[in-house]
């Protein structure tokens, strides 16, 4: 029978929710990544740190261990910022890796693969797509920063007593925060790089060495101009600027964290203006 002569009718089906579509992706995708040997692997190391750190908040909240070495010894095991600094530090660049590792496979094999057009044609607008994608990386970037951090602060509130959170209200919200915004950073620099180069071993490469490049240039224009100031274009100094002020530990002084801040954001819109250019159904060549 011709196509023309058929009888077409309107679907009628159950509609699915926003939140299912945007959670459709992250559910079979965390079980994929865990099945990779070297994200695993990574992912398991990123836990040592943490446990490191656990013990350190255990000996410091019991003088019985350490009493017979004087004041010197309470000041260095003391819980304060700069503890908390160093441990969002170490966890950084875990988080780092591992979008590295997992971050080129999101969007790479659709554009490499033409099955951008399968996915627009459906109910899922460009931005429930990299949403979808963020979602997976934010889940899985959580897991090694926002929960152990989560476990270290509520262990030395614990055993420190309800003097110690008074004391630091800030440092929950400037990890929690601090940690966000990394995550937030981080994901988006995997999803550009994934949508920019087709071939994941290229992305996940092309992942470190924007840091590392960055980092790199900045320093090279402090040699050349003869100041510290250009290190607010390196993502991870910036970043860690803005740390040591929600953390009150002492500061760059060479970095304003107004000028960090800006600095950001004008990454977030390159990055997103980077997926908006790539992520598209058609290529019109003129």
């Amino acid at each position: 029978m011709a196509v023309y002569k058929r009888g077409y009718s309107r679907y009628t089906g159950e509609l699915t929710s926003r939140r299912q579509r945007l959670l459709a992706v992250p559910r079979f995708m965390w079980s994929r990544l865990f099945g990779q040997r070297f994200v695993l692997a990574i992912f398991v190391a990123a836990f040592f740190w943490p446990l490191l750190c656990s013990l350190f908040v255990y000996v410091s909240n019991h003088a019985e261990l350490w009493s017979g070495f004087g004041r010197d010894m309470a000041k260095m095991l003391e819980i304060n910022g700069k503890f908390f600094l160093v441990f969002m530090n170490v966890q950084s660049v875990f988080a780092m890796i591992l979008a590295a590792m997992a971050g080129p496979g999101l969007i790479a094999p659709d554009i490499a693969n033409n099955a951008l057009p399968l996915y627009f044609s459906r109910p899922l607008s460009r931005t429930d797509y990299v949403l979808s994608r963020f979602i997976v990386l934010a889940g899985l970037l959580s897991l090694v920063t926002i929960v152990p951090a989560l476990f270290l602060l509520t262990m030395q509130a614990g055993l420190a007593g309800f003097q110690w959170a008074i004391d630091y209200w800030y440092l929950p919200t400037g990890v929690l925060a601090g940690f966000a915004l990394w995550i937030a950073v981080v994901s988006l620099v995997a999803l550009a790089c994934s949508a920019y180069v087709k071939w994941r071993v290229i992305s996940g490469a092309l992942v470190l060495a924007f840091f590392f490049l960055l980092a790199g240039a900045a320093e090279m224009m402090n040699a050349v101009f003869r100041t510290d100031a250009m290190r607010i274009f390196n993502p991870a100094k910036a970043l860690n600027r803005i740390w040591a002020e929600m953390l009150r530990t002492e500061p760059d002084a060479d970095l304003n964290v107004a000028l960090c801040a800006a600095v950001l954001a004008a990454l977030f819109g390159l990055l997103i203006l980077v997926l908006e250019r790539k992520l598209r159904p058609v290529e019109v060549i003129s």
